[in-house]
């Protein structure tokens, strides 16, 4: 059985999910569906007895799920989730555009581009960081998400540094899954781990602040951590093999920097 102090701590965690489950219509047995398949395919994937073959068996106990309905789950084929890709596709050429001396100012600058046309146009852009994929879908995903826009003269502006959507709930929706699976996966791994093992896992909080140093400390927070995420993604881009062709090295890790930024009214009661 849980400990009492396990189930305070997922409640806790669990509780801003259920309140957005709630705001999106998601009742309490379709959720329960989703946690029966998620809890079958992390026992099959993770769960498996050294030098043995995962049995059915085996995950029914892991789990407490009966053979036959985790034979039915095994069954079922994955749900397609095409998000990622997408994601580090757009994330791509948004750097590529900041980066690339043929796409930048003197000053480092992004240009802006016209769309094609030019020896350093958008389609080449496309073309350099995205592959086959046409620059037109890719330009459309990028004026809907808010990130590119077309200028009065026809040629588009870059309008943010990264691939941060906010003008559509389904990919706020993905870029939020992403987010929280990434600290979830740092707790557990550190959960498991000491020393030098443990990963990054820091925060600085109070909870007797003045409405006016708060304000002020939104602009601050974002301000110092845009710079600390510009400074972290400029040494990743140039040993990301997708992003610089040249790098070497051995092995294939994905790794990177989260920041979030957090605030309440009053004092947090604890959660029952």
């Amino acid at each position: 059985m849980p400990s009492n102090t396990l189930q305070q701590v997922v409640l806790r965690m669990l509780r801003p999910l259920i309140r957005l489950l709630l705001r999106h219509g998601v009742a309490h047995a379709t959720l329960a569906q989703w946690l029966k398949q998620l809890y079958v395919d992390t026992a099959a994937s993770e769960f498996a007895l050294e030098g043995r073959k995962l049995s059915i068996s085996r995950i029914a106990l892991v789990t407490g799920i009966n053979r036959k309905e985790v034979k039915r789950l095994l069954d079922e084929p994955p749900a397609p989730d095409a998000h990622q890709t997408k994601h580090n596709r757009s994330a791509r050429i948004i750097h590529g555009w900041r980066n690339d001396r043929d796409f930048t100012d003197a000053a480092s600058h992004p240009l802006e581009l016209p769309f094609s046309g030019g020896e350093h146009d958008f389609t080449t852009l496309v073309k350099r960081y995205s592959g086959d994929i046409p620059a037109r879908a890719v330009l459309d995903e990028l004026i809907r998400t808010g990130i590119v826009e077309n200028t009065a003269g026809g040629t588009l502006r870059l309008l943010k540094p990264g691939y941060v959507p906010c003008h559509s709930d389904e990919e706020m929706l993905q870029l939020a899954g992403d987010s929280v699976r990434d600290l979830l996966e740092t707790i557990d791994h550190n959960l498991q781990s000491s020393g030098e093992t443990s990963r990054l896992q820091l925060s600085v909080v109070y909870d007797n602040l003045p409405e006016e140093a708060v304000l002020e400390f939104r602009t601050l927070s974002r301000q110092r951590a845009m710079a600390l995420l510009e400074e972290m993604d400029a040494f990743l881009s140039q040993h990301d093999r997708d992003s610089n062709p040249t790098a070497q090295g051995k092995g294939t890790y994905r790794a990177g920097l989260g920041v979030y930024y957090f605030e309440d009214r009053g004092r947090e009661e604890d959660d029952n």
